[in-house]
């Protein structure tokens, strides 16, 4: 094999600056097109960007690159990053060519509406397919007096990495209820740092979006005892409404410390190929190794993985010319 593991989080404030500094260019018209590279653009030896090592997606982008290695003519190198947006932002500079990312940060990045970069639009990447639902967890000491999202004003809070999509929900939240920033304290890190924050009483929360159930939570809950913050369903469902997230529960047996049901908000976590380096042959095997070897994906979020729900939560994004072809053989009612 050919995977190497590297530490693209560090990039993720550099990416995205670069982002809002490259102003107006073909990439960046606003009009919703998705770009096509030619064939001397193409390349198969590919970098993955998935995640922090502490959720879902570095360990599910291992497993994805070798399967990508064993089922195409493709080098893929899955690495460490700060998450969707840090992701999105590097298939923009065409630094990375695969990526994990949440639904809704990608549909933003889409329609330049990604916080702090000025209205730039991200269009040279095409959906590949819904991998699993992620929920955002917020996580307390089980001794905290922090019971609902109005007692998070005034503490410090893990919100997520720099370019995550966990950021953006974070906001959205706290911001549903008042708390704006200043009101709190915000440390930005990946949330397998943040668990071991909490446990340390560094932060009094972590806010954290990810797919169920997801092992640093499990582990941290093994040494310290925890809590989940639910939402009302009325909050979560007028939250739900201002982006593009659904109410979401996540069942009392997801984790052995919960006693009953908790209430937040989900997404989906999609699979991206850029549409100017990855061709329409290598997105199409790409996409048919998904689903031809998902039975092989030992993390627990494999076990979602569903040929018939791959474009639940694509909204208006557009499909890699290559996972259209796949998806229209298969006979799946394209969007």
């Amino acid at each position: 094999m050919n995977i190497r593991r590297t530490a693209a989080a560090t990039l993720a404030i550099g990416a995205l600056t670069a982002l809002a500094a490259c102003g107006d260019d073909d990439n960046g018209n606003g009009d919703g097109d998705l770009e096509v590279g030619d064939e001397d653009d193409f390349i198969t030896d590919l970098e993955f960007t998935t995640g922090g090592t502490g959720g879902a997606y570095y360990p599910l982008g291992g497993e994805l690159a070798s399967i990508f290695e064993e089922e195409t003519e493709a080098t893929v190198n899955y690495v460490e990053s700060g998450g969707s947006a840090d992701n999105l932002g590097r298939i923009y500079q065409e630094q990375s060519q695969l990526a994990l990312t949440q639904n809704d940060t990608a549909i933003d990045a889409m329609n330049g509406e990604l916080p702090d970069l000025e209205g730039e639009v991200i269009d040279n990447f095409g959906w590949i397919a819904n991998l699993y639902p992620e929920a955002m967890h917020i996580v307390v000491r089980a001794d905290s007096d922090i019971e609902t999202i109005e007692d998070l004003e005034g503490q410090t809070i893990a919100v997520g990495d720099v370019g995550s999509g966990t950021r953006i929900i974070s906001d959205a939240i706290l911001e549903h209820f008042g708390i704006e920033e200043g009101d709190y304290e915000a440390e930005e890190t990946e949330f397998g740092d943040s668990t071991e924050m909490l446990a340390d009483g560094q932060i009094d929360a972590t806010m954290f979006v990810v797919g169920v159930p997801v092992a640093s939570l499990t582990e941290l809950a093994q040494s310290t005892d925890v809590r989940l913050v639910s939402l009302d369903e009325s909050d979560a469902e007028d939250i739900a409404d201002t982006g593009d997230y659904e109410a979401y529960t996540i069942e009392a047996d997801a984790y052995e410390f919960l006693d009953e049901d908790v209430t937040t908000l989900s997404v989906f976590a999609a699979l991206v190929a850029s549409s100017t380096q990855v061709s329409e042959d290598l997105a199409y095997e790409i996409t048919a190794a998904i689903f031809d070897n998902a039975d092989q994906i030992t993390v627990d979020q494999g076990e979602s993985i569903d040929i018939d729900e791959a474009l639940l939560g694509i909204g208006d994004l557009p499909l890699h010319p290559g996972a259209e072809r796949y998806y229209d053989e298969q006979g799946i009612d394209l969007p």
